[in-house]
This record gives structure tokens, sequence and C-alpha cells, in this order.
């Protein structure tokens, strides 16, 4: 490089050798722009800026035959800087200036990072960066070229940070903590840098520096811009106080580019002024594409094809979901499509929030500094899909319905049309072959106007000729018109893409018809060949033979090995055939084999899972098929996951086909996995329908049952009066009926939910009374949950002695009876107690060996009121630190178990570890938020302790305002009769 601008002025191969002041500019301003003419004029006011002399132009003349003469000197060729008319220029080889080689490798190192390359990418942004010696034409102060210079300057800043991004996704974030610290500091109004800084040290466990990063970046946006520093890096600051970075065990980014879009199809037709308008519009800066038209006309087709064609230019993730908007299942609400995207993104199940509001903001989190492309397939409404919009303006979102989606704002809408005659034609030529159709154009014509000219029916017509060589395509024209029209919602013009789906019906075996048939009743998308042999009371080869079939003739998708699904136009085929009034009966039974098989599967898993349970499970019959239902139950708990979604469906189904019995027995089935897996919205879906099943049928114990169980999904959740309401009317079914130990199991649960809810009195009227009548029925399971129940309770309003007795009585009655989750909970609320009373270390061995039993059971919430209090030991021994670090896994715990009055339990004891650090404005931020969530759920208990906390983080500055929280706080610690108030009370007297 013969010329160097990246840092002091250079020429030739060594340092500054241009020493004149004004010939500096003139070179400067030439470089600046080069092979482009820099007009006289331009020239001019650099060098002078607003005094000119009269002789200007002359000794502009004279900067120029300095510099040429120079050149000569340095063995470089004169005639580089060319004169014309009006100005200057100079000519280089593409070699010969340092900007421009430097912009050729950062280009260089984003083509490889965009195709997953990343340590070449990065090998490639450090030789590019390598070329920098300082600022940009240091030494030169002329307005203009500085001006021009700092625009690269910028570029070198924006490559860097580009650099970091990569290097982070390779795992190199201890590498880069000392450069980045360096950056920082200046540069330290560049937002960024200084998230970068905070996610490397995040990810390798230094939380307190990455929130100190913050505390200094926001104090200067403070005093530098008098603002708040910008929404992306407030919700980063966010991710690493509540531990999200962390606790992840891995580095903020994944290797590589993430890409879950399906298949384009290899012979996508037509549309192409609507493809290329399209990739106009987005290249423009349309960021959100609205593609809406009738089912079957190629919207997911279209969307996947345009998504694959700009793939290149969202380099760090390709996203695809089906919302469901206008299929058998029930639309996906933004939550649970948002517990996908994070899911494909990478993001492990742990760092899920189950909080709704906390779900969507992790996504646009994750969204917030990467280039990526969304597909939102089939939609329903505006309402289901605006949530799940990025914020971010370097992201692509195609949406695809059947609707005009009118309210998404920003939204560019493409109405899609039926393809025109000669596309239609065309496509079906790519199937069938060209040389068939040029043979038979009236006849192909035929074909397509019968299949409406819509692509899907295209494509399933087509196939069929495509596969019978020996067919003209007259042959299929006669056949579409003739045939009946099974599906005539689905119209196209004056016919029905119902007729593509009779003719590939048509052509395979009277048992794969029958396949199909009951395939359509069941709810779920996705299927396996073991419940398709319960279904259609095959073996599994024999079912597996039939899915192949109708996979050969595209009427099944197969996903993977043994996985299976229909389209949602082919699923509405099937189901339209299987309700034909004279297949009923078939209908009818199909449907109770379906249940059938997942009651069972469901009833030995929970079981399994519920060894220790006082309740029994629903009393069923021996499986008719006991080979398929072992093979399912082989998969454990990850049967449940798997199939969350299809058993609230098949619940659904149940109830609305009539299967009472059914319907509220698969719903016990599932209880245990909804509630400890945190599938609590489903739990309550599931369990409403199951108590109005049982009520109906007039099942006491259905009805009971569901009492129960939906009652512990309210109190999961928080919602603690609905939960008193069902508890309250369960403890009345079971006194009615005489049931005892029933009654003696429900008061011990309503006085554990009085107890959270701050009702004391009710809560020890209801374990005195439990427990009375456990002893005179020697019911010692019944016993030992009562007394585990209201020890916790004691403990919570500082009666600790008559706690610790009653805990230890309970502690030797479980170790009698060998319930290891009694046990595990008794011991872990005996080392509380004992922490309360000043007991530490015997209170240390006891949480431990808890932890391990909470921990062995898989009891999450358990495991994280543990955690909790061994924090809390921590941060009383002065290492908050340690105690921010347990807390933080608390609160995964409890997020991962749905339990939100625990959440906030968690977050309130993990603001004050973070204040016990020094981090006052971070725990004050935490408080906040706390008291938001706590004061929604009515949990008073928790709203009081943020309260508290936030008067301790502005005593300082804002003594009134931290009165007032005080005063607040000490109510609500008065309504539930906490001692807790004596603290307040004490740090209101200090106030004054």
């Amino acid at each position: 490089m013969r010329f160097g601008i990246l840092g002091p002025l250079h020429v030739g191969g060594g340092a500054t050798t241009v020493t004149a002041g004004r010939d500096r500019i003139v070179l400067a301003m030439l470089l600046l722009r080069p092979g482009r003419l820099v007009p006289g004029e331009e020239l001019v006011d650099a060098v002078w800026e607003e005094y000119p002399p009269a002789t200007a132009r002359a000794q502009l003349q004279t900067c120029v035959s300095r510099l040429r003469g120079r050149f000569a000197e340095l063995g470089l060729a004169p005639e580089i800087i060319a004169t014309d008319p009006d100005g200057y220029r100079i000519r280089l080889a593409p070699d010969d200036l340092d900007a421009e080689v430097f912009a050729r490798g950062v280009e260089s190192a984003r083509a490889a990072a965009a195709a997953g390359r990343l340590s070449e990418a990065a090998e490639r942004f450090r030789a590019a960066l390598a070329l920098w010696r300082g600022p940009a034409l240091a030494g030169i102060p002329c307005r203009s070229v500085r001006r021009r210079a700092q625009t690269l300057d910028e570029q070198r800043l924006t490559a860097l940070e580009e650099r970091v991004d990569v290097e982070l996704r390779l795992g190199r974030a201890l590498e880069l903590i000392d450069e980045l610290t360096e950056s920082t500091d200046q540069h330290p109004l560049r937002e960024r840098l200084r998230g970068q800084l905070m996610l490397a040290l995040s990810s390798v466990g230094r939380q307190a520096e990455a929130l100190a990063v913050y505390r200094e970046g926001r104090r200067f946006c403070a005093e530098e811009l008098g603002i708040e520093p910008g929404a992306e890096l407030q919700a980063l600051h966010q991710r690493v106080l509540a531990g999200d970075l962390a606790l992840a065990g891995q580095s903020p980014r994944l290797v590589g580019p993430l890409r879950s879009l399906p298949r384009a199809i290899g012979d996508f037709t037509g549309r192409q002024e609507t493809v290329a308008r399209l990739v106009k519009e987005v290249r423009e800066g349309a960021r959100i594409q609205l593609i809406d038209g009738m089912a079957g006309s190629g919207k997911t087709t279209l969307a996947v094809h345009l998504a694959t064609a700009l793939a290149d230019d969202y380099p760090d993730a390709q996203l695809y979901i089906d919302l469901h908007g206008h299929s058998e299942r029930t639309p996906l609400t933004p939550p649970a499509a948002v517990a996908t995207l994070l899911r494909q993104l990478g993001v492990p199940a742990d760092r899920v929030p189950g909080n709704p509001e906390d779900r969507l903001a992790l996504w646009r989190t994750e969204l917030a500094d990467r280039r990526a492309l969304v597909v939102l397939d089939n939609a329903a409404t505006a309402d289901q899909v605006t949530p799940l919009l990025p914020n971010s303006s370097q992201c692509l979102t195609l949406i695809t319905s059947r609707r005009r989606l009118v309210g998404v704002d920003e939204g560019r809408p493409s109405s899609l049309p039926v393809l025109d005659p000669d596309e239609a034609v065309e496509l079906l030529g790519r199937v069938v072959g060209v040389e068939r159709v040029a043979a038979e154009p009236e006849a192909a014509i035929e074909v397509v106007r019968r299949c409406g000219h819509l692509p899907l029916a295209i494509r399933l017509a087509g196939a069929r000729l495509a596969h019978r060589p020996r067919w003209r395509i007259a042959d299929l024209a006669e056949r579409l018109t003739s045939r009946p029209d099974p599906l005539a919602e689905f119209e196209a013009g004056d016919r029905s893409v119902g007729r593509a789906f009779a003719l590939s019906y048509a052509q395979v075996s009277s048992a794969a018809q029958r396949a199909f048939r009951l395939l359509g009743v069941h709810p779920g998308v996705r299927f396996d060949s073991v419940v398709a042999a319960a279904l259609l009371e095959l073996s599994v080869s024999d079912a597996q033979g039939l899915l192949d079939e109708l996979v050969d003739a595209n009427l099944v998708d197969e996903g993977g090995p043994g996985r299976y699904r229909l389209h949602d136009l082919m699923r509405e085929y099937a189901r339209t055939l299987v309700a034909a009034p004279e297949r009923a009966v078939e209908r009818r039974d199909g449907i109770e084999r379906l249940l059938d098989h997942h009651l069972q599967v469901g009833a030995v898993i929970a079981r399994k899972r519920e060894v220790s349970s006082r309740w029994n499970l629903t009393l069923l019959p021996e499986p008719t098929r006991a080979d398929l239902v072992g093979l399912a139950a082989e998969q454990g708990r990850a049967w449940f996951d798997e199939n969350v979604a299809d058993l609230t469906a098949l619940v659904r189904l149940a109830y609305a086909e009539g299967f009472r019995s059914h319907c509220w027995q698969l719903a016990r089935a599932c209880w245990h996995a909804q509630y400890d897996g945190g599938h609590l919205e489903e739990l309550i879906e599931t369990h409403t329908l199951g108590l109005s099943a049982a009520e109906e049928l007039g099942d006491d114990a259905g009805t009971r049952m569901m009492l129960n169980y939906l009652a512990s999904g309210y109190f999961r959740m928080g919602r603690l009066s609905e939960s008193i309401r069902l508890m309250e009317q369960a403890v009345g079914v079971y006194r009615r009926l005489g049931l005892r130990r029933e009654v003696c199991n429900a008061l011990g649960n309503l006085g554990a939910v009085y107890g959270l809810n701050g009702d004391y009195r009710r809560s020890r009227e209801c374990y005195d009374e439990s427990l009375a009548l456990a002893r005179r029925l020697q019911a010692l399971g019944e016993l030992t949950s009562g007394l585990n129940n209201l020890s916790i309770t004691l403990l919570f309003h500082g009666q600790l002695d008559e706690a610790l007795v009653i805990c230890r009585r309970n502690l030797f009655l479980t170790r009698e009876t060998g319930d290891v989750r009694q046990f595990g909970r008794a011991l872990g609320h005996l080392g509380m107690i004992r922490h309360r009373m000043g007991d530490v270390e015997p209170a240390r061995r006891l949480l431990r060996h808890a932890l391990r039993l909470r921990r062995q059971e898989g009891a999450r919430a358990g495991e994280g009121e543990v955690l909790n209090e061994i924090a809390m030991m921590e941060r009383e021994a002065g290492r908050p630190e340690r105690a921010a670090d347990l807390h933080r896994k608390a609160l995964v715990a409890m997020t991962e178990a749905g339990d939100r009055i625990e959440q906030c339990t968690s977050r309130n004891l993990l603001a004050r570890a973070i204040r016990a650090q020094g981090d006052a404005t971070s725990a004050l931020d935490l408080y906040r938020r706390v008291l938001a969530d706590a004061t929604g759920l009515g949990a008073r208990y928790e709203q009081a302790q943020a309260l508290a906390g936030i008067a301790r983080c502005v005593r300082g500055t804002d003594p009134a305002a931290a009165r007032t929280h005080l005063l607040r706080a000490l109510a609500l610690l008065q309504q539930v009769e906490s001692p807790d108030r004596h603290e307040v009370e004490r740090l209101l007297a200090e106030l004054g």
C-alpha cells in the first residue's frame, strides 16, 4: 500500500513524507475520495476554510505541483494526481490505499460470517482492523478532513463491534474482556460496545462487573446527554440482573446462523412480479410483509421461497413457526409461539420465563442485536402476531394468513391471488413434464381450471400424473370433472380444492383410505406410528406400512423417522370424510381408541411419578393394547413434554364429543406433568373442562379430584382467591360424602393457601382440624403433609419454637413412613427454622441434604425454596456475590415450576443481595419490578418486601419517599400478621 490514511497520513512505505500543511490537506481530501473528482472549490474551502485569498486557485495548483514532485522523489508516478477543468482526482490501483483494502477486508469478513464460517470471519476482521494505526488522518486539523475522517473512524468501530459479535459467538468472551474494557473507556457513549462488554463479563460469571459497566454507562448518559441508556442496553441489563446469561451456562450467541426454515420447493413457479416487488420493498426498508390469500393459494410456499432468497441478508437467524390460525388446533397464543421461537434460537428451557410478559420481553431482547428473518405462518388475527414482531430494524418478518391483517402497523400487505392460467399450466408442466403438457395443451388448461388455478391442488393432481406415465392429461381432466366435490367450503371459483385431494385419496388402498380418514379425528398437528397403530387397531409395523403408502401419495407428510403430520387442508379433508353419516360408528370408535390410548399411557407414567401420592389415580380397566401403551410409556416424562399440546386438545375433544369420563380422567393423568412442568395454563384449561365433565356425569370422585387439582394450578399461579374458592368447595363435597381422609387432606391444602394469602387465623383452624382428624384416622400420609404445611406457616409468622417442635416430630414420622418427598420437605423446613433461630451450621447441613433430595425428586419449586434459604445465609455471612448467584438459580427453578409468587420471593431476595454488593441502583430496578408483579398477583407479603427494599435503596437520597414506602409496607405486613413488621418499624424510627 502506497498511501495510508488509517492513522497519520503517509505516502510510500514509511511515515509521513508530506510535511507542508496545505499539501497534506489537499492530498488527504483526494485520498478520502479515491478515483472521484474533487472540485477545486471544495479543496479551496478545505485549505483556507472561511477566508480564502484571491490567489487561492493559483496556490492550489502550486500545492498539487509540489505533491507531484514529492511523488517523483518517492518513485511514484506524478500523474497519479490527474487535473480536470473542475478540479483534481487521484487514480490508484486496488491495493494502493489502506482504506480501500480495509473496506474489502470487512466485506469479505461479513460474507464469511453470513455463511457461518465464523473462525474465518474473525480472522478477516482482525486482518482488516490491523491496518489501523490510530484515528484516521490524525494530525490534520482541517474541518473538512476531520468530518470525512470521522466516517472512517465510525467504520472502524462498526467493524470492531461486528468482530466482537463473531468472537462472542465463538465462545471467546474471556479473551475479549480487556480489549472491550479499553474500547469502552475510549468510547463511553457507544452502547453496543458497552453491551458487548456486559455480555462477555456475564457469560464468564462476572455479573457484578457487568452490572458495574452498566451503571457507568448510565452515569455517562445522564451527565453527557441527560437521558437514560437505550432500550436494548436496558433490556440487556435486566437479563444480567436476573442471571439469564450466566445461568444459561453458555455464551450469549450460538455458533453459526440459526436456520429453521422448511425446505423451499424446487419447482416454485409464477409469482415472479410479486417476489421481485417484495424483495425490492424489503431491501428498501420494509421490515414487515403481510401475505394473505385463500387456503391453498401458496402463501407458505411464497413466504419460504422469499425467505430462502433473502436468507443471506439475515445471517444471524432464520426462524419459522406455524401459528395454526386456521386449523383444527386452537391458534397458538403469543406466549406459546414465543416459547417455540426461543427454543429455535437455542434458548435453554430453564431460561424461558413462565410469565407471558417476561417471555415476550426475552424474545424481543434476543432479537435486539440480531439480523434475523422470522416467518409467522398461518396467522389468525393481528392481535396474535403483533406481540411477536421484533423491535429491531435489522429484522424481517414475513406473515401469512387467510385473512387480511389490517391491524398490523408498518405491515406491507400483499393479497395473493390464484395463479394466472399461464402460470398454472407452467406449474403443471414442472410437475408432470413439459413435453406431456405441450402434447395436450387444451387438456392441461382444463386440468388447471378444474383445480381452480390453486397451486396446492395443481401439485397434488399433477403428482398423480407424474407417477402414471401411461395416463393422458385428458384422463386426469376427466377424473377431475366426474368426481364429487368433498370440500365445498374451500372454493376456487366454482370448483373446490377437494377434487385434487379426492384424486389422491382414490388412488390408495382401501386400508390406507380408512387410515387417512381416521387420522382426521386426531386434534394434534403431529403423531407417531404408535398413536396411529392404536387409532387403526393395527400392529406398529402394519400401521407404518399404511403411513408409508399415504406419504407416497402426498396425503401425509413425514417429518422424521416415525413422525408424521397432516397439512391443515388434508386434515380438513380427512375430517370431512370420516364425518359422513355412514361412518358415524367408525368415527366415534376411533375417537374412543385415541382417548383410551393417551389415557392409559398418561396413567402409567403418572402412577410411577406419583408413587408417594396419597391420592389414587383413576381406576381404569386393563388396556386393550398393552403393547402400545408400554411402548409409549417407556418415554416417561418425555412423553408428556412431547405431547403437552396434543393432550390438552384431546381433553377438549373428549368434552366436545361427549366422552365425559375420558375427559376428567385424562386431565387427572396429566396433572403431575403439567404441575411440575410449569404448564399451568394448560392445567387450568384441562381441569376446568374435567370439572364440568365430572359434574355433568354426577361423578363425585371425578368432581372432587378436579376441584383439588384445579385449585393446585390456581395456587401455583398465585391466583389465591380462586384456589381458596375451589378448595372450600372440595372440602364441602368431602364432608357431604363422609370421606374423612379426603377432608383431612383437603383441609391441609386449604390451610396452606390461607397461610400464603396472609389469613393466619383460618390457616391455623384448617391445620388444627386436619391434624386432629389425621391422628384419629391414623392417616400418616395426611398427617405428615399437614405437619409440613403447618411448620412452614408457623415459620412465616415467626412462631419458631412451635415450628421446631412440629417439624422434628414430622421428620420422625416421614422416616417411619418412608415417604421420601415429605422427608425432603421436612428436612428443608427444619433447616430453615434452625437458620432463623441462629443455629447456622446445623441449618447449613440440613439444607444441603434437603437440596440433594429435592433435586433427586425433580421438585423444582422445592429446590428453589432451599436455594433461597442457603443464599440468605451466604448474604448474612458477608458473601453477597455468592448469595446473588444462588438466588438467580432459585429464580430459574421457580420460573420453570411456574410459581409466580415464589418468583417474586426470589427476585426480592436477589435484589437484597445485589444491594449488599453496593449496587443500589440495580437493586432498586429489581424491587420495582417485583412490586408491580406482586401487586398484580395480590401477594401482600412480597409487595411489602419490595416496598421495604425500595425504601432501603432511596433513604439516603430521598428520605421522604423512603418513609412513604415503609408506611405502605408496614400496613401490608400488619394485614398478613408478619413479624417482619418489627424491622420496618425500626427503619421508620431511624428515619424519624
